[in-house]
This record gives structure tokens, sequence and C-alpha cells, in this order.
């Protein structure tokens, strides 16, 4: 008897224990039976359903608390997932449905439903189960505050990559729209070197030649007079000079060896006539198989002014003593480089003198690429690249 006491006395310590561990959890915790029917609850989860434990012993928790989805369709008692527990015998944890309070508002909770079981064993006959729940309207709703802040920044990304994507289209139609005013006004001032070429030529050459040839005629009926001899004499002279610099910015305006026969002509021509000009040590290596290419008279006016520049800016800034231009063939595509052994320069990461520009200019217009390589005391070279412009 003794024995007896003894063990009923421990039977309800634990008891006491396990409903002491059930009050103190923030926790909703209730049992049900295999009806459904709730055999215990603790005090939180009474509480967070609005009703006093005693209220909700012996009432069937699925059309208590469970029976409609979250928007107030019912929910078949074959669809409860806390009951599954018990009738499959297995553990569930949900968190996307509601739970609903006795003033018949509800609240989304999370929820994990397992079965409770005779023995230990894992076959043993199922008694019903236990239900732990908790309200978690607050983490819904920082869930959707922050679904909404990612869809609004996913938003604004949208807009502001439609606005770059805008941007970049208007800055490229703008950028086309220069190359073809820049390929515009380079076309439209090689034709107005060429009018004022042809009227130099026609009435400053032709005015020229006519007083050298009525000085001419002077000379030989000036001969009794020294002085009237040694002044005309002077005057040829002068006008020789004059000749000789209109013949100079005739072929700087319109190199008449480009148009009869070609670029490559033309820029043995002009090479010449830099070294002897600035007294530079000049070499002109051309390849064979370019010397009867022709490119078109666009391309090769661009090539010869591009040149022409790299020549202008060499006696100008670079201080060198020699200067070479190569000209090769890669297939059909064309390699021009033009060297100096000059101070160089350090170069920026775009080009910002108009020379520059204007040179790589004309080369994008042809389809080209241009480039220069230079660093101080290290000279500077010029390199042109232009894809298929040589006949096959």
């Amino acid at each position: 008897m003794f024995a007896h006491l003894h063990n009923l006395s421990h039977h309800h310590a634990w008891r006491r224990q396990l409903e002491l561990l059930l009050e103190s959890t923030g926790e909703g915790i209730y049992g049900i039976d295999l009806r459904g029917r709730c055999i215990f609850i603790n005090g939180a989860g009474a509480e967070m359903l609005g009703y006093t434990p005693d209220e909700v012993l012996g009432r069937n928790m699925h059309y208590l608390i469970h029976h409609s989805h979250s928007d107030e369709s019912l929910m078949p008692v074959h669809d409860c997932r806390i009951f599954r527990a018990f009738q499959q015998g297995q553990g569930v944890k949900v968190d996307d449905e509601v739970l609903w309070r006795r003033d018949g508002s509800s609240f989304p909770a999370h929820y994990a439903s397992y079965p409770i079981r005779n023995t230990d064993a894992a076959d043993s006959p199922v008694l019903g189960a236990v239900v732990t729940f908790s309200d978690i309207t607050e983490r819904k709703q920082t869930e959707a505050a922050l679904r909404a802040a990612h869809d609004l920044l996913e938003r604004r990304v949208a807009e502001r990559t439609a606005e770059l994507s805008e941007a970049n289209e208007r800055l490229r139609r703008s950028h086309l729209a220069l190359q073809r005013l820049s390929a515009h006004l380079n076309s439209v001032r090689e034709e107005e070197r060429r009018h004022i070429a042809r009227d130099i030529h026609d009435e400053l050459g032709a005015s020229l030649t006519a007083l050298q040839l009525d000085m001419n005629w002077l000379r030989p009926r000036l001969a009794s007079d020294a002085a009237l001899q040694a002044k005309l004499d002077s005057m040829l002279e002068l006008a020789g000079t004059a000749m000789g610099s209109v013949r100079r910015i005739l072929n700087d305006l319109r190199p008449g060896l480009l148009d009869h026969l070609g670029l490559w002509a033309a820029l043995e021509a002009l090479l010449g006539d830099f070294q002897r000009r600035s007294g530079l040590a000049c070499s002109y290596d051309c390849a064979p198989e370019l010397e009867h290419s022709r490119l078109g008279r666009d391309a090769e006016i661009a090539l010869y002014r591009i040149v022409q520049e790299v020549l202008t800016n060499v006696s100008r800034h670079a201080q060198a003593s020699s200067v070479s231009l190569e000209a090769a063939a890669e297939g059909r595509d064309l390699r021009l480089a033009v060297r100096d052994d000059g101070r160089g320069m350090r170069m920026p990461a775009q080009p910002v003198s108009f020379g520059l520009l204007g040179m790589q200019e004309r080369a994008r217009a042809l389809g080209g690429e241009l480039s220069i390589d230079s660093a101080p005391g290290a000279g500077t070279t010029v390199r042109l690249h232009l894809r298929d412009v040589l006949a096959g």
C-alpha cells in the first residue's frame, strides 16, 4: 500500500511539472483525441484563441478554430492537416493557414501537429495528436513589407534601367548623328578646298604666269639699262617664289597626285616634301601589292589627311629627328603606321585635341580603327587599321 501511495505521489509530481511546463511557454499547446476533441490546452493557447481552457476542453478543434481558409471559404475536415498527424501517423508543420478566434476574427498561424502514440514504438497505436501553434501576424506583416519593398525596388530598378537604356539609345543616336555630321563636314571641307584650289589655279596661277611672260618679254628690251634689268630680274625671282608658294598651297588644298596617280604616290610625295621642309630623315615603306590598289576617292583623301595631320603634329611638337611611314596588306585589310623618334607624350584616356579627334573621326567614318601609342621619351606611333578595303 505504501508503494502504491508512493507511485501515486510520483505520478502527481510529474503531472504538475508537465502542467507548469505547458503554462510557461508562450506558444499555444493543445492535445486532441482520435475524434478531434480537445483533451488539454494551456492557458497561453486558450487566451490566444479568446477562450478559457475549460471552454475549449471536449470541443472539436477543427470546427472550433480551423474550420475555414483565410478567404473564409470552408475547409473540409478531410483537408485538415492538423488531423493528418493522427490519421496518417506523421507530423506536419504549417505556416500558410489561419486559425479562428472566438470573436470570429482570424490570425495567420504557424502550427505543428505530431501524433501521440501508446508507446515509443513507431508502429504502436496512435491515440491522438499534440499541436503547438503561435500567432505570426507580425512576421507575416514584416514579410509583406519586405515583399512590397522588394517589389518597389525591382520596379524602381526596372524604371531606372529603362531610363538608362533610353538615355543610352539617345546618346547612341546623338553619337551617330555627330559622326554623320563630322563625315559631312569633312566632305564639304574637301569640296570647298577643291573649289578654292581650282580658283587659285585658274585665276592667281594664270595671272602669275602671264606676269612672268610679260616680264620675260621686257627683259631683252631693257638690255641697255642695267638698273632696270636688275630690277626686272628681282621681280622675276619674286614672281617665281610666289608661283612656288601657289603650287605648295594648291598641293596642300588638293594634291594633284592623289587624283592622278593615287594614294601611294601622293603619300610618297608628301613625305618627300615634308623631309625637304623640315629637315627630318623620312622613310617610306609600301608593300608591293599595294602600289597599284585604289581605295576610292573618299577613303584616299581621308587617309592622306590623316597622314598629313600626323606629320603636322610631328613638326610642331615631337622634336624628332626621323619619321617613318609603313603601309602593309593583311588579306583584304590595310594597316598604316607612322612612327617618330621624338619626345613622345603621356596619352590621356580620351584624346582632347582637335587634331587627334579629327583623325579618329576620319578613321571611324571609314569603318576603321586609329590608335596612338606614346610615352614620354619613347616617341609616338599612330596606327590605322581598315578592314576589308582592298580588292581580293
